[in-house]
């Protein structure tokens, strides 16, 4: 394999406009799985579902919009930055989980590709800008840039954009408290080839488990029963948070020790946003595994607070609101020792470590 540095050579991303707080969800009634309704007021549930997610609000997307048109706004913002010309992108990596859904509709549309719907917004003409989807729950923005690394080490490319769309809001059960995580939103990145040794991409892991992991996140029938045959996204909570907490740390373990660097010089972690309290959880295990305790809040920035969980939009949006200084208490410098991870429906974990 080359030696040859991968770095990150821009970011970009698409909050969408419609701020959606916890109390729009008094009105609503939530139920059991089972279709029970839920004893406890709407009011009670909210206050109890931020103090263990830390969400207080979330962003929708326009009825206008849909998923692969915030994927194209991202993608213009990385492009611009990066100062190279959009004919020179050798591959276009979209990760998403349900494609293209219409405001109020239900089926999801995934012929053509995300990416080639996103190619064709960017008015990318060359026809070797090979553009394919990747489906790897939650954590498939990461698991692009890794198989973009890979293409850029092996010389069979030299800049991929990958990007990180998702629409939730369509594909939510109103009667199921666990939908109010769930977001919209953006974020893109431009992964490139550079001929300085040392920094960029330094390692990365990667993991599936998929025996009864494989339930823990998936597509049902709503909570409130009825003969419609609708499916929408639904999730096993404690399932997922025990399983989060016990093995994620263990993938990004094995990705730092794989880049021969030291715990103590790790500046930030990337996480995916997808439950504050989980989030914490993992980082100090992390930590534990080297018997050292976590260091203060400054080494994770959060936006899920703002935000909510927008899947595979999460990091790469985190990491260009960071780089864009858009988040207080919290800074990139050149030199600075990152480390990503995310951890999704598969169930996938994936992590790498990288070097601004």
């Amino acid at each position: 394999m080359s030696n040859r540095q991968v770095i990150f050579k821009s970011f970009g991303s698409y909050i969408p406009e419609v701020e959606i707080e916890n109390k729009a969800f008094h009105s609503h009634h939530f139920h059991t799985e089972d279709g029970a309704p839920l004893d406890a007021q709407p009011e009670v549930i909210t206050r109890k579902f931020e103090k263990i997610t830390g969400i207080r609000k979330r962003r929708y997307a326009t009825e206008n919009m849909l998923t692969s048109d915030m994927g194209v706004f991202a993608s213009q913002k990385a492009i611009e930055k990066s100062g190279i010309d959009k004919e020179d992108i050798d591959h276009i990596i979209v990760a998403h989980n349900f494609g293209d859904v219409d405001y109020k509709q239900t089926q999801s549309v995934i012929m053509p590709s995300l990416a080639a719907r996103i190619k064709q917004g960017l008015d990318i003409k060359n026809p070797s800008a090979v553009a394919y989807d990747v489906i790897f729950g939650c954590p498939g923005w990461v698991q692009g840039v890794i198989q973009a690394f890979s293409f850029i080490q092996t010389g069979m490319a030299k800049n991929v954009l990958i990007v990180g769309c998702e629409m939730l809001s369509r594909v939510l059960d109103p009667y199921d408290r666990d939908s109010m995580i769930f977001s919209d939103g953006a974020g893109a990145c431009i992964l490139s080839s550079n001929d300085a040794s040392g920094g960029g991409i330094l390692s990365y892991s990667a993991v599936t488990h998929a025996t009864i992991e494989a339930d823990y996140l998936y597509c049902g029938p709503s909570f409130k029963k009825s003969e419609d045959a609708t499916k929408f996204i639904k999730m096993k909570g404690r399932k997922i948070y025990e399983y989060a907490i016990s093995q994620v740390p263990k993938a990004m373990k094995d990705a730092f020790d794989k880049s021969g660097k030291s715990i103590g010089d790790l500046k930030k972690i990337f996480i995916h946003q997808a439950n504050e309290k989980m989030d914490e959880a993992i980082i100090q295990r992390f930590y534990k595994l080297y018997g050292i305790e976590a260091p203060s809040e400054k080494v994770m920035p959060m936006c899920i607070q703002n935000l909510g969980n927008s899947s595979v939009a999460t990091i790469p949006t985190l990491i260009d609101l960071v780089l864009e200084r858009k988040l207080d208490n919290h800074e990139i410098s050149s030199g600075d020792l990152v480390m990503i991870a995310s951890v999704g429906a598969g169930m996938n974990i994936n992590s790498i470590v990288y070097q601004f």
